[in-house]
């Protein structure tokens, strides 16, 4: 059985809907509410980052883009990579976007001290700001260059959707994106209402 490492409103939530839509059985375990959680995630991943998969042969996979690509890959039924290799590229181009230029902006605006060789507050909120900034911008040009890899209504949502309705959570991003990227937005409240997915995220974001 897959046994996914992490919290509540976190980065595993993507992978947690991914493993829904491939529909195989998995084991949720919560790094927030047990020490020895916390302590069996730092024996498989050092850098206690979440979310981390372990596969049911024992081996561990982390960083989101990766466990997603492996899900896809290994279970193709699900659609969370599409078949066609030119599409394929591209989605998997969405996700290293999303993880190097989105997701990698959330850690320094939660963590700007990690950042700073001294991290006094005006230091901090100057660092803060301005990656808030790029980071929204760095979701309109996602908006503008990868919208026609979505999901559109009939078909399966894939990776890209989940990480990206996952990612766009934090940091503000979704109240810019309403007055800048209209379309995409909608887009992302109509993954959030998907049937597989709901659920997941309203576990993790409760109203």
């Amino acid at each position: 059985m897959y046994q996914l490492y992490g919290h509540q409103n976190s980065g595993a939530a993507a992978i947690e809907a991914a493993l829904e839509l491939c529909e195989i059985a998995y084991r949720f375990i919560d790094v927030e509410t047990s020490p020895q959680a916390a302590q069996a995630l730092e024996k498989l991943n050092p850098l206690k980052q979440i979310p981390t998969l372990q596969l049911p042969d024992g081996s561990v996979l982390t960083e989101s883009a990766a466990i997603l690509i492996h899900l896809g890959l290994t279970f193709p039924e699900s659609n969370l990579l599409p078949a066609d290799p030119a599409e394929r590229d591209q989605a998997i181009r969405g996700l290293a976007f999303i993880v190097s230029n989105c997701y990698a902006a959330i850690g320094i605006i939660d963590y700007p001290e990690r950042w700073l060789a001294n991290a006094d507050e005006a230091s901090r909120q100057n660092l803060m700001a301005g990656t808030r900034q790029r980071l929204h911008w760095s979701w309109e040009v996602f908006a503008d260059q990868f919208s026609a890899e979505l999901y559109l209504g009939e078909e399966a949502p894939g990776a890209l959707d989940v990480l990206a309705a996952v990612v766009t959570r934090w940091g503000g991003s979704r109240e810019h994106l309403r007055r800048t990227r209209p379309g995409f937005s909608a887009w992302l409240e109509r993954i959030d209402r998907h049937p597989i997915l709901a659920p997941v995220f309203a576990r993790h974001w409760p109203a």
